[in-house]
């Protein structure tokens, strides 16, 4: 049964909206044409009953009760004798029409009207069709005594009938045109106002596919659709963060794997040069499996963070041997040379991969830039945090592009022939915040660049 049900009820809310109104037009209009056929019949019966008594009183002016015996005066127009009237004085019968014998159903019903005592002044009997009878007492008799003489009159029913049905007909078909027209007027007038929700759903659609900057704004709407358009903004702009999160974190992943896959690829190209020994393949494995590691580590650490767990486990890590394993890894042929200068005992209070994360790019953009040296500066400040400088004493930052230095995808000089997708620098930053530090540009250090990281003490 509720297969059914569901098979039969639309599924559109256009189709449900005229469903109902249809069901609730066919409803008033049931109830309408059955009140109106009642009246309508009722109607036409009492103008029978009134043609009935119009020509039972013309019929009574005939009738001479005076004298014993009653009788009826000849008239100029007896043809009123000849038409379904009846006259009895008491139980005798005066008059008949000549068409209704004397033991006729027609005559028996006539005299039941008729007869002392009957409380019935009208009645309905089937002979040859519908005929109605209604009985008038002529004279003014004694109180609680039988009138001297009563008219019967009779009327065929069947135009009345026949008027009574062509109305019922007329109802029903009228009835119909009006269910017909209004589920065609409901279905038009939901559609037409159901169109801008299927044209802001299409354009929700389209936008959020390809994270558009459009919006429904707060154009002249109704009130309901500017709301719904309200809610769809609000879920365009999640949808659209999402998406830039989506691909803030492939980049970076992108950004952080490149260095670790460049040595991967070296290490393999460099193995098919040339044989090695046994002990120059421990340590080309050992390099290997060093590169996988750090490529691990850098997706647990950025994924870690895209999930938002890098705050419920801050972790406590000595900031030396972070700094020795990234300056390790440069290539002592380079052009600049990392220099550190850190206590032995200074610890920090984040993961030592997610400073290693927070470091490296940091890094890798001070060699990027560098003549001839890097310094690196870890210490404890006044206010209790953990800064780490990183100095350059290559050209610097542009005035011009301070503003967009953590900005993701912008680059000082995109043809400087290093090959920075502007990446490295924002991700530092949104990685020292995530844990309750910041990365900032010191505009005052001069000559080449300088960032300095705070991050929270252990």
């Amino acid at each position: 049964m509720t297969t059914t049900r569901g098979a039969l009820w639309p599924r559109t809310l256009g189709g449900r909206l005229s469903l109902v109104a249809l069901a609730t037009a066919t409803l008033v209009m049931v109830a309408l044409t059955v009140l109106f056929n009642v009246v309508a019949r009722t109607h036409l019966r009492r103008q029978a009953d009134d043609e009935l008594r119009t020509r039972a009183e013309a019929v009574a002016t005939t009738v001479d009760t005076r004298h014993d015996p009653v009788r009826v005066r000849e008239t100029a127009d007896d043809a009123l004798l000849d038409t379904n009237v009846w006259i009895y004085a008491g139980a005798r019968l005066l008059e008949r029409p000549a068409s209704a014998p004397a033991g006729s159903t027609l005559t028996e019903a006539a005299a039941r009207l008729a007869a002392p005592g009957s409380t019935r002044r009208c009645a309905t009997i089937e002979a040859h069709g519908p005929l109605r009878l209604c009985s008038r007492p002529v004279g003014d008799p004694a109180p609680h005594t039988p009138p001297r003489a009563v008219v019967v009159t009779a009327l065929d029913l069947s135009p009345y009938r026949a008027s009574a049905d062509t109305l019922l007909l007329a109802s029903l078909a009228l009835g119909a045109t009006i269910l017909v027209c209004t589920y065609v007027l409901t279905r038009l007038a939901v559609g037409r106002a159901l169109h801008p929700v299927r044209t802001m759903t299409e354009q929700a659609t389209r936008w959020s596919a390809v994270a558009s900057d459009e919006r429904f704004g707060t154009t002249d709407r109704p009130l309901e659709l500017a709301r719904l358009g309200v809610s769809l903004d609000g879920l365009l702009d999640r949808i659209r963060a999402v998406l830039r999160h989506e691909q803030r974190l492939t980049a970076e992943l992108s950004h952080e794997l490149r260095n670790p896959l460049a040595r991967i690829t070296a290490e393999l190209d460099w193995w098919r040069v040339r044989p090695r020994s046994a002990e120059e393949t421990r340590a080309t494995h050992a390099r290997l499996a060093d590169a996988a590691q750090c490529m691990r580590t850098i997706c647990d650490t950025l994924l870690d963070d895209a999930r938002d767990s890098a705050r419920t486990a801050p972790g406590t890590t000595g900031v030396l041997p972070v700094l020795d394993r990234l300056t390790a890894a440069v290539p002592a042929d380079g052009p600049a040379t990392v220099t550190v200068s850190c206590p032995h005992t200074l610890t920090v209070g984040v993961p030592a991969a997610l400073l290693e994360r927070i470091v490296s790019p940091l890094l890798d953009n001070a060699l990027r830039h560098a003549r001839f040296r890097v310094l690196i500066r870890a210490g404890q400040h006044p206010d209790g945090s953990v800064c780490v400088e990183i100095t350059d004493d290559g050209p610097g930052v542009p005035g011009s592009f301070t503003d967009r230095l953590f900005q993701p995808g912008h680059r000082a000089d995109p043809d400087d022939g290093h090959g920075g997708a502007g990446l490295g620098l924002p991700l530092a930053r949104r990685l020292a915040r995530s844990a309750g530090g910041d990365v900032r540009h010191d505009a005052r250090h001069a000559p080449g660049a300088a960032f300095v990281i705070s991050l929270p003490a252990a």
